[in-house]
């Protein structure tokens, strides 16, 4: 490239097509450089593109790996910090030999005396004796319909209810002093002639939002 006393010292028409040709050259050495650095910073994003790639892909294969285990521990977390107890049919013990319970409607009336066995629920007890007493959401303590009221002295005698109980009891129909949900109540010998009274009806938060059904 020639220097710019160089250029002084040629012809005006040498000097202006020399000088062009020099401001051409440092603009194309300025264009390379932009280049280049464009170039680099390309390369630079396709390098950390590939090491995201990368670490996505492990990441992706970790939790694959752990996807079972990963998805049981959510269940658990998201369901009630009370574990649901199981529901469903029960196994009716010999006459005389089972825990007696009371039924009642709720203008006091009994509705049927029925025996079951240790560990049984209030909820399964009224079912397998085809009680009119609903459960809506099968004993996950996740509506109040199975709500009884218990007589005060076995009320007593039963363990504290849980937070998760204690918050659909807040939206049962006619709540009272002594009243539980059917399907924690579990039958235990010192509850042999337990009292359960059916409300007049029900507020079924799980289906009717806050409908009540009467009995």
């Amino acid at each position: 490239m020639l220097h710019l006393k160089s250029i002084q010292t040629l012809p005006e028409t040498c000097r202006r097509a020399t000088t062009s040709l020099s401001l051409s050259h440092v603009a194309s050495r300025s264009f390379s450089r932009q280049t280049i650095a464009s170039t680099r910073t390309h390369r630079s994003l396709d390098r950390c593109r590939t090491e995201w790639t990368r670490h996505h892909t492990r990441h992706n294969l970790l939790t694959s790996s752990l996807s079972p285990l990963y998805r049981q521990s959510t269940c658990r977390r998201s369901l009630h910090s009370t574990a649901a107890p199981q529901h469903g049919p029960i196994t009716r013990p010999a006459p005389g030999t089972g825990i007696k319970v009371h039924f009642k409607d709720s203008k006091g009336n009994l509705i049927k005396t029925v025996e079951a066995n240790e560990g049984d629920d209030i909820l399964s007890i009224a079912h397998e004796y085809d009680i009119d007493l609903e459960g809506a959401c099968e004993g996950s303590v996740a509506c109040s319909t199975c709500h009884v009221i218990v007589d005060p002295e076995h009320y007593d005698l039963l363990p504290e209810p849980e937070d998760d109980e204690n918050d659909m009891l807040d939206m049962a129909f006619g709540l009272t002093d002594t009243s539980r949900l059917g399907c924690q109540v579990k039958l235990a010998r010192g509850l042999d002639g337990i009292t359960a009274t059916l409300p007049s009806a029900t507020r079924n938060m799980f289906v009717d939002g806050k409908k009540p059904t009467h009995h």
